[in-house]
């Protein structure tokens, strides 16, 4: 019989990039990457771009504010890595 039982995910609390306001970007640099055959250097402006508003989203975050649909926790601890 198989169980009723609803399954949560692995991570709950992970938040998805599709979900970040910084996702067109994201999409940006991989696209770049693909476009020059995973030279990073010539994608280094779309890093740098991606990398803002990832900055500019942990803010809003850590201000009690709203960026998409993300995990305060989860920005708050990816920009401790830099």
């Amino acid at each position: 019989m198989a169980s009723s039982k609803i399954q949560t995910p692995a991570y709950p609390s992970a938040a998805r990039i599709s979900d970040s306001d910084c996702y067109p970007q994201y999409t940006a640099s991989l696209k770049c990457l693909e476009q020059f055959n995973s030279d990073k250097s010539k994608c280094q402006e779309h890093f740098d771009v991606y990398k803002e508003c990832k900055k500019k989203e942990v803010c809003i975050l850590a201000e009690g504010g709203s960026a998409g649909a993300q995990s305060k926790s989860v920005f708050v601890f990816m920009n401790r890595e830099n």
